[in-house]
């Protein structure tokens, strides 16, 4: 009866400890281990002289003391025991804790003599065995025989916690990383707001997260011998997600803009940027990317290769229609040799030609229903006299109202090109 209630007071009071330990808040797995062996030998009820933490050197096949606490003579720092001496740590992996007569002459000479020992954290498998990344270890004139059974519990439930604490310093690294790619990634966008002549030109890039797969840019050619001054203007859409749609869209930027500074044919800078998508990314291949050029000539022809991109849309102002501009050969990368042809259109007086990515139209709301491209085009409509920004944003603004509730998102880009008077 009396060990029966021995035993559950050991488990209430290791509740207490458990409970302590997990809402805690470390940032080093060692700290976190040094906390918990001061509580356990202050702790009354335990009746501990003395703790220790060691740190498995796995080149060196020892343990490194990296903290003592109690009431023992002071270890020498960084005192090491070596397996070769300690054989039993051997099956520590399996048993978890050990209960055990010091052997160390100097341990036994700071007072040492019983002690129980356990592993926590990280396994390391050796050519000799497999080693718990920490030891803790507790000494006492006499141990109670409930102590190695509460000492089990505790490591398991301190590994648990060092896993988290390593899952958090992970998790942080890669917000860091994730930070500095999107700022490389922003830093490639250009600005907003470009005029060139009588078009008025506003894009704008919206990541669902820190990075995304979405990217768009202005290329302006100046004027050359025989040759007229035209601007260029290239949107792309990853087919993947996250940090590996971040790569491929900062690839087909640094791809593209050295393709367009060689290549004079736009179909030509198409097939040689299919090819390169094809043997670079193998798992990940799809790519969607539409290209067209602002031209000065009387009639404002604009041409334009689309690889498999949302088609963008034609608002001719005229007669209030809107025409698409459908793709004009496959995604970029599904297969390696693909033919792409050229089309072109005519911007006339107060014409508005949006570009944009599947976000837009894709965004749902709380019913799963698409925003689609009808109120796409109906919104065009409505705002087709303002300025090529006001005409961005309203659309943004359309589509942040309809998916506002909604936990779908995706990156939304959209270019508006307007035709103004001169």
């Amino acid at each position: 009866m009396n060990y029966s209630n021995d035993i559950q007071q050991h488990q209430r009071e290791t509740y207490k400890l458990v409970e302590k330990l997990i809402s805690g808040v470390y940032e080093d797995p060692l700290e976190l281990l040094k906390r918990l062996v001061r509580d356990i030998v202050d702790h009354k009820g335990f009746e501990i002289t003395g703790g220790r933490v060691w740190e498995f050197i796995p080149e060196d096949m020892a343990y490194e003391l990296r903290m003592q606490y109690g009431s023992v003579d002071k270890i020498p720092d960084n005192y090491r025991i070596y397996i070769n001496d300690q054989p039993f740590l051997s099956n520590l992996v399996k048993e978890r804790t050990i209960t055990k007569t010091e052997t160390d002459k100097l341990l036994k000479s700071k007072g040492i003599t019983l002690y129980s020992v356990t592993g926590v954290g990280q396994i390391y498998k050796t050519r000799n065995g497999k080693y718990f990344k920490y030891l803790l270890g507790f000494n006492a004139p006499e141990l109670k025989p409930t102590f190695a059974e509460t000492l089990t519990i505790i490591s398991s439930v301190a590994t648990i916690a060092i896993k988290n604490i390593q899952d958090n310093i992970e998790k942080k690294r890669i917000r860091e990383d994730l930070y500095q790619a999107s700022q490389i990634q922003r830093s490639l966008f250009p600005d907003h707001q470009l005029e060139f002549y009588d078009y008025d030109i506003y894009g704008v890039c919206i990541p669902d997260s820190e990075v995304g797969g979405d990217y768009f840019d202005y290329l302006q050619i100046e004027n050359k011998q025989d040759e007229e001054e035209r601007l260029g203007i290239v949107i792309s859409d990853a087919a993947s997600k996250g940090l590996s749609a971040a790569i491929q869209a900062l690839f087909i930027s640094g791809a593209f803009r050295m393709g367009w500074s060689y290549s004079t044919r736009m179909t030509d800078l198409f097939s040689r940027l299919n090819k390169l998508v094809y043997k670079t990314f193998p798992y990940e291949r799809f790519v969607t990317l539409f290209y067209c050029e602002l031209t000065l000539s009387s009639n404002r022809l604009v041409l334009y290769v689309n690889a498999g991109h949302c088609a963008p849309l034609h608002y001719r102002a005229e007669s209030d229609k809107i025409f698409k501009l459908n793709p004009t050969g496959g995604l970029l990368g599904i297969l390696e040799n693909q033919r792409f042809r050229a089309e072109n259109i005519h911007m006339h007086l107060n014409d508005v030609l949006v570009l944009y990515t599947d976000g837009i139209t894709e965004a749902m709301n709380t019913e799963h229903k698409l925003f689609g491209e009808d109120r796409l085009i109906e919104t065009i409509r409505k705002v087709s006299h303002l300025s090529a920004k006001n005409i961005a944003l309203s659309v943004l603004e359309e589509v942040n109202k309809f998916s506002v509730k909604s936990d779908v998102n995706d990156d939304k880009t959209i270019i508006v090109v307007k035709r103004r008077n001169s």
